[in-house]
């Protein structure tokens, strides 16, 4: 059998407090009831870390991704403490990328320059739309103009990194809205910009009370297909299904999760994914959920919500379920050394998904050919033998 070679590190951090609850988002996060405890909170962060640690001793962190919730709630010095105690217990590459997901409604000036200081250069911003009404009915607490007021602001500081989240197929949302929203996000010339389509997750108050005038599919299709256009005529590279790019400034986080990397999860309801060279395994392990409940226990096994050991059946499914989001593909030697297993596992599901015309080949790799890349579940379900259990990390 093939060996299993420990991928690139990355560290997934969740701050799970907002100002308040989106009605579509079903992450781990929690509405903010009166003051946060952020040193607290960063005590409990470094408790479990140091807990984890025995999985990637001697390993180099490549990528910081710090997700929620809103993690812009929390002030610069938490962050910049945090990350000078991690950087003392994990060996950071030079230059590893670090980033802030932001919500433009809890933005200050000063709190950019801060944030850079501590390290951060890398901020994505929630923006969503840049259309007021579409914002209320979302339930976000900023609106277009503190949007575009704080894009600008993290540039006045220094940050030149950043990556914006558009959704489209909105509540009252048309196609000509949905082009705006591209039109003004461009106009903020940011580095990346990330382009999803809004779903009804189960257990979200959306799913519960379904919005009305949602786009019918025919309609987001056409928003999809002309922001594609938009967004390269702009001179941005589709890398990944909902990822946009200029040269050179892909996420390099996500990019590890999507190539089937590995990262340590740390904090309330953080998922990771570790190999394991020493039992040539794929752990996946994610923490309680609740945040007072985990940082009670942070430090111990009693934080854990739960380990999982990959299955042979299983890691093919998980191993497509992320490398074929991305355009570049595979290779059947990476398929080799992420899993452990023998490309022949595989072969004659490749095979089948050749012959429905899903997946071609290119330079060597290979990657879904447009009717692959648009019916990515149904070519992701030939690879599935075993149910998934468990979450991927946040990206």
């Amino acid at each position: 059998m093939p060996l299993l070679i420990p991928p690139p590190l990355s560290l997934y951090v969740h701050l799970p407090w907002c100002v308040r609850k989106c009605p579509y988002c079903d992450f781990n996060s929690h509405a903010q009831k009166g003051a946060l405890p952020f040193d607290d909170y960063v005590d409990a962060l470094l408790r479990d870390l140091d807990h984890d640690l025995p999985l990637v001793w001697g390993r180099t962190v490549h990528s910081v991704f710090f997700g929620g919730g809103t993690p812009s709630l929390f002030p610069a010095a938490a962050i910049d403490r945090f990350l000078q105690q991690a950087s003392a217990r994990l060996r950071f590459a030079p230059g590893a990328e670090i980033t802030l997901e932001t919500n433009p409604g809890t933005a200050e000036h000063d709190r950019f320059d801060a944030y850079r200081r501590a390290g951060v250069h890398r901020i994505s911003f929630g923006i969503q739309s840049f259309d007021d009404g579409c914002l209320q009915r979302l339930g976000r607490i900023h609106d277009s103009r503190e949007a575009e007021h704080a894009v600008r602001m993290a540039q006045d500081e220094g940050i030149d990194n950043i990556n914006l989240d558009l959704m489209y197929a909105l509540p009252g949302q048309d196609l000509a809205m949905a082009n705006a929203d591209i039109d003004r996000a461009l106009a903020l010339e940011p580095a990346h910009v990330s382009h999803y389509q809004l779903t009804l997750e189960p257990n979200t108050a959306f799913a519960a009370a379904p919005p009305r005038a949602l786009p019918d599919d025919d309609t987001a299709w056409d928003m999809q297909d002309a922001a594609q256009a938009r967004l390269a005529a702009a001179g941005f590279d589709n890398y990944e299904t909902s990822a946009w790019a200029r040269p050179g400034r892909q996420c390099a986080h996500n990019l590890n999760y999507w190539r089937f990397g590995d990262y340590l999860g740390i904090g309330a309801g953080a998922h990771g994914k570790i190999s394991l060279g020493g039992s040539q395994q794929v752990l996946r392990r994610w923490k309680h959920k609740h945040p007072t409940t985990w940082m009670a226990a942070a430090g111990s096994a009693s934080a854990i919500g739960g380990d999982e050991i990959l299955t042979p059946e299983r890691l093919p499914f998980d191993y497509m379920l992320n490398v074929l989001r991305l355009r570049e593909g595979f290779s059947l030697d990476d398929f080799e050394a992420r899993t452990g297993l023998s490309r022949g596992m595989i072969e004659a599901k490749l095979a089948v998904c050749r012959d429905r015309g899903w997946l071609g080949n290119r330079n060597g790799r290979i990657v879904p050919t447009e009717t692959g890349a648009r019916f990515l579940n149904d070519l992701l379900l030939v690879f599935l033998d075993e149910p998934p259990r468990a979450a991927a990390g946040r990206t």
